[in-house]
């Protein structure tokens, strides 16, 4: 199949590589060109904007940082919409908010195309190793014919229904994610004050009802202070930021999580965005 892919950041560039390894034909493109080079290498050919991309092919996968860039790929001048036709198709994979998902769907579908929004749980491991967990709503015909590829990307794909559907489960995910992180870099710092080893905690942690993947991957790295980036921590706080206008919408109180955010924001300010999103710790001590 050909297929067009935007967005070629940490997580894009990896799902990209595996489309291409699969034995799929790919046009590329992102928003610094030097980024295609290395897909370029691999087979892919790269086109100067997201129109050109969705023209050459019937089917256009975008891999965006946030809502503004999701919107701006779909509606500024060379962007998605300006090629957008009946039989072409458009999956956004990108973390954004309910509402940008629907606004951009009813804008392809008004097109003529089709849409599904398709945001991701996982990091850049799962994305290198197509074990994500895939996270849709929107056409129902367009879903069944992704499946391949959602196989190819991912270990678990759910059909979740109406656009923006998925776009709420995704920001479920990673406020959770960010909340149980503030409280391992909590326990952490506090353990060190009480001269406890960060071995000695997450082995205990390791052992019982709290005991998760996330714990065991990012414990180790908190404790040596070393933070290589696999999800970068300014996108968690922008998701705990959608998630909390997500809870002022829906009328649902969200203390926890907006404290935890409050801590991410003040690690952004500490110049800890780039980094991934363990080096909150930074900012709790731990």
């Amino acid at each position: 199949m050909k297929i067009a892919f935007l967005g070629l950041g940490i997580m894009g560039r990896a799902m990209a590589e595996n489309l291409l390894a699969a034995g799929h034909e790919l046009v590329v493109w992102n928003r610094t060109p030097e980024r295609c080079e290395p897909l370029v290498e691999k087979g892919a050919t790269r086109v100067a904007t997201p129109a050109a991309a969705v023209e050459a092919t019937d089917l256009c996968i975008a891999m965006l940082a946030d809502p503004e860039a999701a919107c701006d790929v779909v509606f500024a001048e060379d962007g998605v919409l300006e090629t957008m036709a009946p039989g072409k198709s458009y999956i956004d994979m990108s973390t954004v908010d309910s509402q940008t998902a629907e606004v951009i769907a009813y804008e392809i579908e008004t097109a003529g195309g089709r849409f599904l929004e398709a945001p991701v749980s996982g990091s850049k491991k799962p994305a290198e190793d197509g074990t994500l967990v895939i996270l849709a709503a929107g056409d129902k015909s367009l879903y069944a014919e992704a499946l391949p590829l959602f196989e190819i990307l991912g270990k678990k794909h759910l059909y979740l229904g109406a656009v923006g559907k998925a776009a709420a489960m995704k920001l479920l995910v990673n406020m959770t994610m960010g909340g149980m992180m503030t409280l391992l870099c909590e326990a952490l710092a506090l353990g060190k004050r009480c001269e406890l080893s960060a071995e000695d905690i997450l082995e205990v942690f390791s052992a019982g009802a709290i005991a998760n993947p996330m714990f065991a991957m990012k414990g180790p790295q908190i404790a040596a202070n070393q933070h290589s980036t696999n999800f970068p921590l300014k996108h968690m706080q922008k998701d705990m930021r959608l998630a909390i206008a997500l809870g002022d919408e829906m009328h649902q109180p969200l203390q926890s999580v907006a404290t935890a955010n409050e801590l991410f924001k003040r690690a952004v300010a500490e110049d800890c965005g780039e980094l991934d999103f363990s080096a909150v710790a930074r900012t709790i001590g731990a």
